[in-house]
């Protein structure tokens, strides 16, 4: 669910160019905008700067030549938590933030389809995709922006600008609201910058991203047809199915990146639902119990620097597991159906709905973090049993190990150098853009069927 890929590309980048009461219900607030849309513009690329900036990361060959120049507005719009109140404490309206991406240059005045993005996990709660030299915000210009789309990518409740308290991470409804009330947020902004849409909607997002687009794909078809019109989703390398992540996971093969995502998880549920636990102290050891529960996203920390500085602790998978977790409370929720973690995890699965528009799903067979076995060929194999024959699913495991596999093939031997680089970059840095090109080839075939 971290993306190491979107942190790395803007060294390169750096270097080139210097308000309702449920998910489905609108509300007269929701999606409004905070402030005007042209106070928000905080960068401008061309073509040339986004294919020197393109060239200088490797993305090039996967995005093509830019057609369009790239304005990046930065969005604070209004939207609601994740009980689905409209107000925080104080009264004020719930806000969040987000980045608008305008194709303009050559691309002015055409009506662009508008892609509603949704990013993977980050734990600095200061990130904004609205920063011309982020890796992720980047990649989206580049594959997206440049090639005549409008996008409009959320920062989640509890980041950058929000006002919320804290983060609902994982939270199938609340991230579906914070996307469906970015979508009108960027029709609004797009009105006032004078930047025609087309009407047509495309979703999509990578990692935790990809969990959200697939519960704003379901909620906007179910709730919202007439509003939004919704003509393809691309959801990548998404955790799809959370019950088989705590129902059936191996504790003594738990995924990279473990020390992260599992006490966000199991926190950010915590405030949703009131029930997972009376005391962290039952589940994490100490040092780590007595912060945890106001550790994730961190103001000041990332995700290295939350291991340096002992907040979290480092080591493989196995031994960062140990170091933080009560194992007597990851057997039970294993073994316990009926556990208020695996209850929290049914509600956030995106199984057993049928969509409309179709579906791409994408991942690397590879992918240690957020393993296809255990998300993506889960999903499908859901679909295909009901019937459902709108879904493509695709592994780009084979052009991961042509590109970065020593010698075409993934390192075997775990002990190797090679095989720490490679699977440790896996998810974050060699498979996103893999996947958001195949998103866009895909989306353009939505977008214009052939007769």
């Amino acid at each position: 669910m971290m993306s190491r890929y979107f942190k790395l590309g803007c060294m390169a980048i750096a270097a080139v160019w210097l308000v309702g009461c449920s998910s489905g219900s609108s509300g007269p607030d929701r999606g409004s905008l905070v402030a005007p849309a042209a106070d928000g513009l905080v960068a401008s690329m061309s073509a040339a700067q986004i294919d020197a900036a393109a060239a200088a990361s490797g993305l090039q060959t996967l995005a093509g030549p830019a057609q369009c120049d790239v304005d990046i507005v930065n969005l604070a719009y209004r939207t609601i938590g994740a009980q689905g109140e409209d107000r925080v404490e104080g009264g004020d309206p719930v806000q969040v933030s987000g980045a608008l991406l305008l194709p303009r240059g050559d691309c002015a005045g055409n009506p662009a389809p508008l892609l509603a993005y949704a990013r993977g996990t980050d734990v600095q709660k200061t990130r904004t995709m609205a920063d011309p030299q982020g890796g992720e915000t980047f990649m989206l210009a580049a594959l997206y922006a440049a090639q005549g789309y409008a996008v409009v990518a959320t920062d989640y409740l509890g980041y950058a600008q929000s006002n919320y308290s804290f983060h609902p991470y994982l939270h199938a409804d609340s991230e579906a609201s914070a996307v469906i009330d970015s979508i009108r947020a960027a029709r609004q902004a797009a009105e006032e910058l004078g930047a025609p849409l087309s009407g047509k909607v495309v979703l999509s997002g990578y990692s935790q991203g990809g969990h959200s687009s697939m519960a704003t794909h379901r909620a906007i078809e179910r709730d919202l047809p007439g509003e939004i019109e919704v003509v393809a989703g691309a959801h990548l390398a998404g955790p799809y199915s959370l019950s088989s992540a705590f129902g059936e996971a191996d504790l003594d093969n738990p995924i990279a990146g473990y020390q992260y995502f599992i006490p966000f998880i199991i926190t950010a549920w915590q405030k949703v639902y009131g029930d997972i636990y009376t005391d962290p102290a039952a589940i994490f050891k100490a040092p780590y119990a007595a912060g945890i529960e106001d550790l994730l996203p961190s103001p000041t920390l990332d995700f290295t620097t939350l291991i340096t500085s002992g907040a979290l602790p480092g080591g493989t998978p196995v031994e960062a597991q140990d170091a933080l977790f009560d194992r007597a409370y990851l057997q039970a929720i294993k073994d316990d159906p009926a556990h208020p973690m695996r209850v929290a995890a049914a509600r956030n699965d995106l199984l057993d709905w049928t969509p409309v528009a179709p579906v791409l799903l994408c991942g690397g067979a590879g992918d240690p973090t957020v393993p296809p076995a255990m998300h993506q060929d889960v999903l499908m194999a859901d679909f295909t049993a009901r019937g459902v024959s709108n879904v493509t699913s695709i592994d780009v495991d084979p052009q991961i190990q042509a590109v970065y596999g020593p010698g075409g093939v993934a390192p075997t031997d775990p002990m190797s150098p090679e095989f720490a680089t490679y699977y440790g970059s896996y998810h974050g840095v060699y498979e996103p853009p893999f996947c958001l090109a195949a998103a866009r080839t895909f989306f353009q075939s939505a977008l214009n069927p052939v007769q």
